[in-house]
């Protein structure tokens, strides 16, 4: 028999009660607590994000504060930047690329609630995983929404919800997000573009 965990990482419906996976939702949350206090040039913050994300690439840094439900459940590529006030709810597997960078208050929701309101009283819900491809820019304010994956070399616009799969080299914004033209790879600047925050 699955056990919970192995649930939602399946993309099951599981327990979200089940003492497994609150042991791990309540490990990530002391380490995400203590990071509020921290810098990315205080002596600990280094071991504390490694054990809060394990494998953690040395030239990859995430900016506290910083909120996740697991912390297992986010693998970052090489020299990833991930900005101030970010929420990455990983019950499914959240995947950024590398060489990509992530601006202030960004979310990541992987959960999916059951759409029928007497199943969704109980402590269940299915999570579906978010995938950013290599050297993407998210501008601050992103939101992207479960089971989402953005390709290789992608801009997204400030402040633009992303509910659909967005293609390699393209530049998308809105509510939802969706694209307004696609990029050459010539080292273009976006900043005309309306792409606010870092």
């Amino acid at each position: 028999m699955k056990k919970e965990i192995e649930k939602m990482r399946g993309q099951e419906l599981y327990c979200f009660s089940d003492p497994e996976v609150m042991a791990s939702l309540n490990h990530a949350g002391a380490l995400c607590r203590k990071l509020r206090d921290m810098g990315t040039e205080d002596a600990d913050y280094r071991s504390t994000i490694e054990e809060l994300i394990p494998g953690i690439p040395p030239t990859s840094t995430v900016c506290p504060p910083f909120m996740c439900d697991h912390g297992h459940g986010v693998v970052l590529g090489e020299h990833v930047f991930i900005n101030y006030n970010c929420t990455m709810l990983d019950a499914g597997l959240i995947r950024i690329g590398k060489h990509t960078k992530v601006g202030p208050n960004c979310q990541f929701y992987t959960p999916q609630h059951p759409l029928d309101y007497e199943e969704r009283r109980k402590p269940q819900e299915t999570a579906y995983p978010i995938t950013v491809g290599d050297d993407c820019w998210l501008g601050g304010g992103v939101v992207v929404c479960p089971g989402v994956t953005i390709g290789n070399r992608c801009i997204i616009a400030a402040g633009s919800v992303v509910t659909r799969d967005i293609p390699d080299d393209s530049l998308a914004a809105g509510c939802p997000a969706v694209v307004k033209r696609k990029l050459n790879g010539d080292g273009e600047n976006a900043v005309a573009t309306g792409m606010d925050g870092k």
